[in-house]
């Protein structure tokens, strides 16, 4: 089986071909530009570089969100128009399941943790059972404090990753009273490999989905319409 996959949920944007337990290549970039700049240039590469034939992919796994509006509006888009093109079926990823991902195999709690703004967090809990992804805690968007306080419920050594650890790290430095560590660089932002992994997971257990049907998870409002609302109550009172 072959994915391809693309995320382009956080600041990072990266895109991974993955046949079976083989991962074939990647293009990982955390790096000043716009996805829409990105995306497409680095899919062209990688395809260039492996001499891939796109018709050869049996589906094309996407992080679905939640995560940046933008960045999942333009990676669903992608995964959408190729999907289309090539007749295949496109598998949803969990934005911040397949960052967990990333520590396959730690027999530690993770905690990834994406910076959502309003000092609140695209998060989650998780943890390793015989190689297989339990999720304690499903993604959510939620404070902080929240967040850290399921950790310290849970009482064991914790592991956060995601570019929501510089943000958080003081809090965490004074809030999480269990034994925890922050992931190291080649681990702790999202990678396509891992949403090339657990999409060919989750497209085994049948959770694919027809280009017309998907559509990203955002979670919450954007900002534009938390505003609107917000001067629909003020308008109302």
């Amino acid at each position: 089986m072959k994915i391809l996959a693309l995320d382009s949920s956080g600041l990072v944007a990266s895109v991974a071909v993955v046949e079976d337990d083989n991962l074939l290549g990647e293009y990982t970039m955390n790096y000043k530009k716009t996805h829409s700049q990105t995306l497409l240039p680095m899919l062209d590469e990688v395809a260039s570089m492996m001499e891939l034939d796109l018709n050869s992919i049996d589906a094309i796994a996407v992080s679905a969100g939640p995560g940046s509006f933008t960045g999942l509006r333009i990676g669903s888009a992608t995964a959408k128009g190729l999907a289309l093109a090539l007749n295949k079926k496109i598998v949803s990823v969990p934005t911040v399941d397949a960052l967990a991902y990333n520590l396959w195999g730690s027999s530690d709690l993770i905690c990834p943790l994406m910076d959502a703004r309003r000092q609140q967090a695209y998060t989650g809990l998780y943890e390793f059972s015989d190689g297989n992804l339990q999720t304690i805690c499903p993604q959510c968007a939620v404070g902080i404090e929240e967040i850290i306080e399921k950790v310290n419920e849970q009482n064991r050594k914790t592991v956060f990753l995601g570019d929501g650890v510089p943000v958080f790290a003081e809090y965490i430095k004074e809030h999480v009273k269990t034994a925890y560590e922050f992931a190291p660089a080649h681990m702790n932002r999202q990678r396509a490999a891992s949403v090339a992994v657990l999409g060919m997971v989750l497209f085994k257990q049948g959770k694919a989905e027809d280009a017309a049907a998907h559509k990203p998870e955002y979670m919450r409002l954007s900002q534009a319409e938390r505003e609107r609302q917000e001067k629909e109550r003020d308008f109302r009172i």
